[in-house]
């Protein structure tokens, strides 16, 4: 007996921001694998734009804040026409975060909470409506973070933000039921711009309880976005963690 693929791997993804950090990463390792990617950002870098020299026919790219909302569903539809329907989606852009809860103000508050959870969800809103409305089968991976399963100073809201997209990830994978599979990937703390407002003592503490020991590094989580995006299988709403085991 025969499996069959329920849902077929993913043609045309699009990237949030994809133009630094594990986004560009993501980007690069699924145009090497032969896939169109569409990619955004407030800014593209010089790495963004190398990569759209290299894969021309393969990679549309612009620069959209994940916060206009009327700039991205332009930009989906210029994708459309471009590189054809899309299938997938990456949610990747973020903001992170660098007080204290009761240092941080009303109003960034409401804009990590704006960048982090509330745009992405209206962007997948109007990605899944187009791809419903074209009897698409599809794939959504969103990209979370170990902070929301665990607390750290400093990074409340942030921590918030990151498990309402893991609670929305579940969510979506039951109301979908099945068309279009859903999963998070939480990687642990990159050594990288977003791990750096933690600063080197607890960036140490951290790594002293890996069992790993060492810090997740973005080539860590590829392999699992290609899987969730590429290959046939069953796993839907679920939280993916990547970390070397520290939040065991």
């Amino acid at each position: 007996m025969t499996s069959e693929v329920s849902v077929p791997p993913a043609s045309v993804v699009l990237v949030s921001g994809g133009s630094r950090g594990l986004g560009l990463a993501i980007v690069s390792d699924l145009l090497a694998a032969g896939v169109k990617v569409a990619a955004f950002a407030r800014t593209v870098t010089p790495e963004l734009t190398a990569l759209g020299e290299k894969y021309p026919d393969q990679l549309y790219y612009g620069s959209v804040d994940i916060n206009d909302a009327a700039a991205g569903q332009a930009f989906v539809k210029k994708v459309e026409t471009t590189l054809g329907p899309i299938d997938a989606l990456v949610n990747n852009a973020a903001i992170g975060q660098d007080s204290l809860h009761v240092h941080t103000s009303a109003d960034h508050l409401a804009e990590i909470i704006q960048t982090n959870l509330t745009s992405p969800l209206v962007l997948t809103r109007f990605v899944l409506r187009r791809m419903l409305a074209k009897g698409l089968k599809g794939r959504i991976v969103n990209i979370t973070s170990i902070c929301a399963q665990r607390g750290y100073p400093g990074l409340v809201a942030y921590s918030a933000t990151k498990g309402g997209m893991d609670a929305a990830t579940r969510s979506l994978a039951r109301e979908l039921g099945g068309r279009i599979l859903a999963n998070a990937i939480a990687p642990g703390f990159f050594a990288s711009e977003m791990s750096a407002v933690l600063g080197p003592t607890q960036l140490d503490q951290i790594v002293r309880r890996t069992p790993t020991g060492q810090l997740t590094e973005p080539d860590d989580v590829l392999p699992i976005v290609r899987m969730l995006l590429l290959e046939n299988t069953n796993i839907n709403g679920q939280v993916l963690v990547v970390d070397g085991a520290a939040s065991i």
